[in-house]
């Protein structure tokens, strides 16, 4: 999208080789830059091979080269700024993966300035590919994740030897979190910063959500949140996932007696409890239990983990035989 803007800026014709599984808001504002958008494979690799070979054999310039020096001291740039803008910075936490350009180029921007500043980079536990990577001493590539919807730019490509050498001189710490995390912190972000971020926006506040880096509390910590890719779809189904995982809302289901009233004594105490319905739903026709009765499934918000346990210790007290799902 910059080379799409900047190049509607200077009047000068562009191509942007775009994979079929990117989202169609990033098409649409390319197209709406001026861009001629040429979508091509399902992964970036084949929509870099691609753009590549048409610029070879169209004479073209082509300006993806991700591993450049250029290329990463422009994302180091990040690095300054936070430098500046923050004083006395202890530690900065960045996304790590796919090139992992803006991790190394601003590593590089940090140390030369404060040598003592402490650089860390976040991956997902399902596609350590730069821990890997550091591992093996050569860039590596985890082909599983070459194409995660939900995790976008982080599971892309790995970077390149400028990259990792960088990176295994410059970052003192790379640390994995999980899926829940991530998706977690998605939501606080949204919910305290009203930033709306995807996976790689949100995965360096999971490396402190989960726990994962005790050294830093009571220091002086930057978090890099550098992007809001995300879906609108995708975003409804990471929130609603994520109220779940944070225990706020929640599902049971408990047997009543196919009588008038019964359901209603059963609302009263949500409404007593202060439990907001989401969905409720009645099975008559598939129920093991006896003659007469109804299996009632409900989904209710609560307002957080405590509000939850309270609900259940009222409902358990009416209703012994209720069943909670666990998340």
């Amino acid at each position: 999208m910059a080379v799409a803007y900047h190049a509607s800026e200077l009047r000068i014709p562009v191509f942007v080789i775009m994979s079929t599984s990117t989202s169609p808001a990033r098409v649409k504002m390319c197209r709406e830059y001026g861009a001629m958008v040429i979508s091509y494979g399902t992964t970036a690799k084949d929509s870099q091979m691609h753009a590549r070979r048409l610029a070879q054999e169209n004479g073209y310039l082509y300006l993806e080269e991700e591993d450049s020096a250029v290329y990463l001291s422009g994302l180091g740039t990040v690095g300054l700024e936070m430098y500046e803008q923050v004083p006395k910075l202890d530690a900065v936490i960045f996304p790590a993966g796919g090139h992992c350009g803006l991790l190394a180029g601003s590593a590089a921007a940090l140390k030369h300035l404060n040598p003592h500043i402490s650089v860390i980079g976040v991956e997902s536990e399902s596609f350590p590919v730069l821990q890997q990577s550091l591992k093996a001493g050569h860039p590596a590539e985890d082909q599983a994740c070459s194409n995660h919807h939900f995790y976008g730019d982080v599971s892309g490509l790995c970077f390149g030897s400028n990259s990792l050498q960088l990176t295994g001189k410059l970052v003192d710490k790379v640390v994995a979190v999980r899926e829940e995390d991530i998706l977690v912190s998605m939501l606080r972000l949204l919910e305290y910063e009203r930033a709306t971020v995807d996976a790689e926006g949100a995965i360096g506040l999971a490396a402190l959500v989960a726990g994962k880096l005790p050294e830093l509390k009571g220091k002086r910590v930057a978090i890099v949140i550098c992007s809001g890719n995300v879906e609108l779809h995708l975003l409804q189904q990471c929130i609603a996932r994520a109220l779940t995982l944070d225990n706020r809302v929640c599902r049971f289901s408990l047997v009543l007696s196919d009588c008038p009233g019964d359901i209603s004594k059963l609302l009263e105490i949500l409404a007593r409890e202060e439990a907001r319905v989401l969905d409720i739903k009645q099975e008559r026709m598939f129920v093991t239990s006896e003659l007469f009765t109804v299996e009632v499934t409900c989904t209710v918000e609560t307002r957080d983990k405590m509000h939850t346990a309270q609900l259940r210790n009222a409902l358990l007290e009416r209703y012994p035989t209720a069943a909670w799902t666990e998340r």
